[in-house]
C-alpha cells in the first residue's frame, strides 16, 4: 500500500502536486542490500513475470476501452494504473521533492534524464497530471506498446527521416500552447553508465517555439534499479527531484545552445548536488 505525506499548510488543490514521500514497501532501506542469486530469481520469476502480465492486461484492455469516450484521457488513466502497479510491485520507496513549488496547471516541457526502462512507469505513477511523451519511432514496432503510443497521442520523432515528423511536431506545439505538458528525454536515449549524458542539440526546439518553461527533472537510483541490457531489477530507494522552471520567453533558436547548456547544468546539479546543499 502507498503512503503519501503532504504539507498540511497548503490548500487541497496544491496538495495534489506537493512534495511527497511515497513508501512502496514497509521494508527498511537503512542497511545495505545484497543482490545475489535469490535477488535474480525474484526478479526473473516474480517482478518480470508480473510486469509483463500487467503490460499484457492493461495493453489489451486499454485499446477497446478507449473506443468509448476521450481516448487520450482514458489511455492515460490506464498508463497510470499500469505504472502504479509496477512501482508497487518492485518494492522501491520513492521520494519526490520540488513538485510542490511548481504550477502543474501550466504546459511545461519536462526534461528528464533517462537511465532505465522503468523511467516511464516512474513518471506516470508520480506526475499528478496528464502529459505527452516525445519518443523515437523505433518503439512503434513493439506490439502493445507501439499501439498504445500511437493511439494515446504521444509525439513520435523519426530520427532517420526528420521530415516525416513535421506533422507530429506541429501537434506537439499545438498541445503545448493549449497547456498540455510534454515530457522529453533530451539525452536521446538511455544512459549506459547512469550519468547524465550530453543533451542533444535541438532538444528544446519545441520549448522555444512555444515559449513555455522547461522544468528539469532528475530521476535518481533508476540506473542502479535496472540498467541497460539486464532484466535484473534491484529494489532500492528512488528519488524524483524536480527543479525550478527555466523560462524561454523571448528566446529564439539562436539561443538554443546556451539554453541547452543551462538545462544540462541544472539536471546535473539536481542529480548530484554539491556537498552542503
Amino acid at each position: 500500500m502507498y503512503q503519501v505525506k503532504t504539507s498540511s499548510e497548503q490548500p487541497v488543490e496544491s496538495r495534489r502536486s506537493s512534495a511527497t514521500t511515497v513508501i512502496a514497501s514497509s521494508k527498511s532501506s537503512s542497511s545495505p542490500r545484497k543482490y545475489g542469486l535469490l535477488s535474480r530469481l525474484r526478479s526473473y520469476f516474480y517482478f518480470n513475470v508480473l510486469i509483463w502480465g500487467y503490460t499484457l492486461f492493461f495493453g489489451l484492455t486499454s485499446i477497446p476501452a478507449s473506443l468509448f469516450g476521450d481516448k487520450e484521457r482514458i489511455l492515460h488513466k490506464f498508463a497510470v494504473a499500469w505504472s502504479k502497479l509496477i512501482m508497487k510491485t518492485i518494492q522501491s520507496p520513492v521520494t519526490i521533492t520540488g513538485l510542490d513549488r511548481l504550477d502543474t496547471s501550466r504546459g511545461h516541457v519536462y526534461a528528464v534524464n533517462h537511465a532505465s526502462a522503468l523511467d516511464i512507469p516512474m513518471l506516470y505513477a508520480f506526475l499528478p497530471f496528464q502529459f505527452r511523451i516525445l519518443f523515437k519511432s523505433e518503439l512503434l514496432g513493439y506490439p502493445i506498446i507501439g499501439w498504445h503510443l500511437r493511439r494515446s497521442g504521444q509525439i513520435c520523432i523519426n530520427q532517420q527521416q526528420p521530415s516525416r515528423s513535421a506533422g507530429n511536431i506541429r501537434t506537439a506545439l499545438k498541445g503545448l500552447k493549449a497547456g498540455m505538458p510534454l515530457v522529453i528525454f533530451p539525452e536521446g536515449g538511455r544512459s549506459v553508465d547512469g550519468r547524465i549524458q550530453p543533451l542533444l542539440p535541438g532538444a528544446f526546439f519545441l520549448a522555444i517555439k512555444s515559449q513555455v518553461d522547461i522544468v528539469p527533472i532528475a530521476l535518481v537510483g533508476m540506473y542502479e534499479l535496472l540498467p541497460m541490457n539486464t532484466y535484473h531489477i534491484k529494489p532500492r530507494p528512488l528519488e524524483m527531484r524536480v527543479g525550478q522552471p527555466i523560462p524561454t520567453a523571448g528566446l529564439g533558436l539562436h539561443d538554443m545552445e546556451e539554453l541547452t547548456r543551462r538545462v544540462q547544468q541544472e539536471m546535473e546539479r539536481l542529480y548530484d548536488p554539491p556537498a552542503g546543499t
